[in-house]
Parts: C-alpha cells; sequence; structure tokens
C-alpha cells in the first residue's frame, strides 16, 4: 500500500504542477485562478473515475493530505516558473509521469469495486485524462485527446499490461512500477518521433448532394 500511495501523491503534485504552469501560459490569473486550475488537473479525472464507480466520499475528500500535496505543487510552481518555462522537457516529463501513475492507480481501485478488467482499464484511463481534458477545456485549448498524438491510448496500454501481470500473480509492486513504465516510455518515444494513430477520415459532402 505505501508505494501505491507515494506514487498517488506524487502524481497529484505532477498534475498540479502542469496544471498551474498551462494557465499562467494562457493567461495572466491571479492566484486563486491558478490553484483553481492545479486542483482540477489534479483532481478531475479521479474524481470521474470515483462517481462513475460509486465511490464515496471522494479520494481528496477523504485525505486531506491531497490537498497539501497540490498546493505545494502551485507553489513549486510559481518559484520556478521561469526555469521550468524554459525546461519544456521537464514539463512534459511531469505530465508523462502523472498519467502513467494515475492509469495504474485508477485501474487498480476500479478492480477493487469488482467491475469488468476492460472496465477497469477504462477507468485507470479516465483517471489520467480526463483531468487535463478538464485543464484544457477551462483554457480554451483543444483538449489533448483531440490531437495528433499518443495520450489516452498510451494509457490504455498501460493498464492492460497491469491487468495481464496481475493475472500472472506477479508482485504487486512489480506490477505497478512495470506498468507505469510502459505508459512512460510509450508517451515518451511517440512524441520524440511523432507517431500517432491512424487519422479517422470521413468523406466531404457537397452542398449539392445534400439538398439531392
Amino acid at each position: 500500500m505505501q508505494i501505491q500511495y507515494l506514487l498517488e501523491l506524487s502524481g497529484t503534485g505532477f498534475f498540479a504542477i502542469s496544471g498551474a504552469i498551462a494557465a499562467n501560459q494562457k493567461s495572466k490569473p491571479d492566484w486563486f485562478g491558478v490553484t483553481f486550475i492545479g486542483f482540477i488537473t489534479s483532481i478531475g479525472g479521479g474524481s470521474i473515475r470515483d462517481i462513475l464507480l460509486g465511490s464515496y466520499p471522494l479520494s481528496w475528500v477523504a485525505d486531506e493530505k491531497r490537498i497539501y500535496v497540490i498546493i505545494a505543487g502551485i507553489v513549486f510552481a510559481s518559484l520556478f516558473f521561469g526555469i521550468l518555462q524554459r525546461l519544456r522537457k521537464t514539463l512534459f516529463i511531469f505530465d508523462s509521469l502523472g498519467i502513467a501513475m494515475f492509469t495504474i492507480l485508477g485501474t487498480e481501485k476500479a478492480m477493487a469495486y469488482h467491475v469488468a478488467p476492460f472496465i477497469a482499464a477504462i477507468m485507470g484511463m479516465f483517471s489520467a485524462i480526463m483531468g487535463g481534458v478538464m485543464r484544457d477545456v477551462l483554457t480554451n485549448e483543444i483538449p489533448v485527446i483531440f490531437r495528433k498524438e499518443i495520450y489516452a491510448s498510451a494509457c490504455l496500454a498501460g493498464a492492460i499490461v497491469y491487468l495481464s501481470l496481475d493475472a500472472l500473480n506477479l508482485h504487486r509492486n512489480i506490477c505497478l512500477v512495470f506498468s507505469v513504465m510502459v505508459i512512460f516510455v510509450i508517451r515518451v518515444v511517440a512524441v520524440k518521433y511523432k507517431l500517432s494513430l491512424p487519422q479517422f477520415k470521413r468523406e466531404k459532402v457537397n452542398n449539392s448532394e445534400i439538398s439531392e
């Protein structure tokens, strides 16, 4: 349980940092605005997962340490904002680690509610990406899942890897760490080599054809 809790707190902090920086890059909000976006980025996905699973109270309501970690992440982003702005790769690493950790932990929590394995994988994916989706919407950006890059699919792949390893009765810590690394590596390789899934194409319909 200890490694899971540490990973979850770390992921919460990473998301808070990325959310605070994304908010400040889009506009010049005050501390409340940045803090709000940081909170949404950190707890949005987990909250949606818990609501869908019927898990109450929500994780951040039950454990106030998560709130302290979010605040610490936002303060950290403020103190080192100039450095973080110049270190784009660092921000990318924060985001990649965050989604990897939240995916696996979300999958594991869903499994505790005895849902079907693939549903558990989807819940894990929701845990990882929905906070970022809400962040993008609030900052008037196109959500990352709609861009040409491997993001949600990497989370889903990592969740499936976790479920496969767990089915083999491997030690829980091995399943956690290995699956987190799978997501992280897929994300890094995809961005480095500009890999993406096949584009969904549809034929354009002319107005004349519609009138006919």
